[in-house]
């Protein structure tokens, strides 16, 4: 049976761009009679007070895009927020390190552009090795001075995989990505490891998520395979901009949902939305349940969509 998930950070109100993607992920679930978690992605716990977290899905309730695993619901396979859960993380980093796959890493993100690293299309910093071959003496006496961050060995390879809306997607690690970080030097672990463990362990069988998220993809399949746990399929979604072609985010206060709850109703946020995906042929309200039947990746745009001005 199909498993699908929301996996939000709680850094704030959710805005359009989450809820697409909410939308998408539990459609797609519940019209092959799967099940939906949710998961709050919480590890920043700086950037994530809990009262976004239960903001947060009171929201998703008054949409109407209920899960059936999670905070509030219970279930077999918490907790359910990543806070949480930080031993399941670790237990996995001792497994790779026991591998000969974990090595210290003592380079600032101002170090790394200092010194001209190069930068993936999406302005990324590609890993250079610098500290790949450190000896153990040297990375004792430089632990006396700062605490280092812990990154993976990647090997010389090209990963691929068939995305379930954008077709196939190809990278070479070591050249497009590098060796990437598993734990910061706060000891905060990464988002890559993380996502892997709880997915694998949530039982989940497919992820859906914004485009913007395709090329952590390899990093996260070569995890699954270390670990020996089994990948979900992953479908991507186009992101949703605002009329001025600008990325959302939290601070759009706009296309924050505690501005459109005052003026909106759900069921007409989600026509709203589901329209502009492609599958409610104008943007009357719908609710969740109703766009069951219009649903299909194949009249979801493979373009980012652009919010035309006025409509919400």
């Amino acid at each position: 049976m199909v498993r699908g998930r929301f996996a939000p950070s709680p850094s704030g109100r959710i805005h359009l761009g989450n809820i697409l993607c909410c939308l998408l992920a539990w459609l797609s679930a519940r019209q092959r009679g799967g099940g939906v978690v949710l998961r709050i992605e919480d590890l920043d716990t700086t950037r994530c007070p809990g009262r976004y977290a239960g903001q947060m899905e009171e929201d998703l309730r008054w949409l109407g895009l209920i899960w059936d695993e999670g905070p509030g619901a219970g279930g077999p396979d918490g907790p359910y927020y990543q806070s949480e859960r930080t031993a399941l993380y670790q237990a996995a980093l001792d497994r790779l390190t026991d591998m000969g796959l974990v090595y210290p890493c003592f380079c600032t993100r101002a170090e790394l552009h200092a010194a001209s690293a190069p930068h993936r299309e999406d302005g990324q910093t590609v890993y250079p090795g610098t500290c790949r071959h450190l000896t153990a003496a040297e990375a004792a006496e430089r632990t006396k001075v700062r605490s280092p961050a812990l990154r993976l060995l990647v090997p010389e390879e090209e990963i691929a995989f068939a995305d379930g809306h954008m077709g196939e997607y190809r990278e070479h690690l070591a050249r497009d990505c590098g060796d990437f970080l598993l734990r910061r030097s706060d000891g905060m672990f990464a988002y890559q490891l993380a996502v892997v463990v709880d997915d694998a362990a949530m039982g989940v069988t497919e992820v859906v998520r914004g485009a913007d998220l395709l090329a952590s993809t390899p990093r996260q399949l070569l995890l699954y395979r270390l670990l020996g746990l089994k990948a979900p399929a992953f479908i991507h979604l186009p992101l949703l901009l605002a009329p001025d072609g600008r990325r959302l985010s939290k601070r759009d206060a706009d296309a924050g949902l505690d501005c459109l709850r005052g003026r909106s109703t759900a069921e007409e946020v989600l026509g709203k939305l589901a329209y502009l995906a492609g599958f409610n042929p104008s943007a009357e309200p719908r609710t969740a349940e109703a766009l069951l039947a219009d649903f299909s990746w194949e009249r979801v745009p493979g373009e980012d969509i652009r919010i035309p001005s006025g409509l919400f």
